[in-house]
């Protein structure tokens, strides 16, 4: 087990819930904010535009997904808009009971908007830097996913799933989207250098070793002398190196003491909660 296969393990990550959706045009939905939780959108159908609370935002096409691993409140929709109706409203007025396909407006089946959209939970009070350092988004293109098989192939199966009836499915789905969360940070998927270095941290050689003597041992007192000493480098190229790759400014205090205690919060917590796999809906979760 990797530095990242024992992070993983920690944040304990199950799919929660997943459905689909058909929009015709015009039409836009503010999804909420969901704590302890990634969300995920996966173009099937036509394109859809998602706008971030922080401003960012992505244009998708047939084939996209967008992660959003801190499951911050975002817009949906076929245009870019300042503002849309909130989720709960929307449900609401369409009549959602929880299953089936989420319809909205009337329009050729063949030209609507379909999303197959989902949510991954992490462990109760999960506060590993990992999560910390991922980005606000990351998008996951058809160029992206030519380079990346493992991951091209999940997506195929996850909608071949979504729109099968056969037993079994909604199991099958749910462990594809835990899968497929692990392979895009395996990949290091990014679209600029401030989402890039978190990830980029795990992959290498000697910073990488650094981060899974601390999640491995947060007990031990990790200095940066201890740190460099034992990743084979001088102290001052380490300092350098580590501050790069997890995009830690040089005004910053330094992050050793905060990592430890992170580690051990995120190792030995507290308290603990089993969950269920698959949650009742709400316009929380849906999207």
């Amino acid at each position: 087990m990797d530095g990242l296969d024992d992070i993983l393990e920690t944040l304990k990550l199950k799919g929660a819930l997943y459905f689909r959706t058909d929009f015709s045009g015009p039409w836009g939905v503010t999804v909420p904010d969901l704590g302890q939780a990634a969300r995920f959108h996966l173009v099937v159908q036509d394109q859809c535009r998602v706008e971030l609370a922080s401003g960012q935002g992505a244009d998708l096409g047939l084939g996209d997904l967008i992660m959003i691993p801190k499951g911050q409140s975002h817009v949906l929709a076929d245009t870019v808009v300042r503002a849309a109706p909130p989720l709960e409203a929307v449900l609401e007025a369409v009549g959602y009971e929880g299953s089936g396909v989420l319809a909205v407006g009337e329009g050729d089946e063949m030209a609507s908007t379909q999303l197959i959209c989902g949510h991954l939970d992490f462990r109760h009070l999960a506060n590993h830097p990992v999560l910390h350092a991922l980005p606000d988004h990351i998008v996951v293109t058809a160029a992206m996913r030519a380079r990346e098989p493992w991951l091209d192939e999940l997506l195929r199966l996850m909608t071949r799933r979504v729109f099968s009836d056969a037993l079994g499915s909604e199991a099958t789905v749910t462990r594809l989207s835990e899968m497929m969360f692990v392979e895009i940070l395996r990949a290091g998927v990014g679209q600029n250098a401030e989402q890039t270095p978190p990830l980029q941290a795990f992959r290498d050689q000697q910073i990488g070793r650094a981060l899974e003597l601390i999640h491995r041992a947060p007990e031990q007192p990790w200095t940066v002398e201890s740190l460099a000493s034992a990743t084979g480098m001088s102290r001052s190229r380490f300092a350098e190196r580590f501050r790069e790759l997890l995009g830690i400014a040089q005004s910053d205090t330094w992050p050793i003491g905060a990592f430890r205690k992170r580690f051990a919060c995120s190792r030995f917590p507290k308290t603990r909660t089993s969950g269920t796999l698959l949650q009742p809906w709400s316009a929380t979760t849906l999207l």
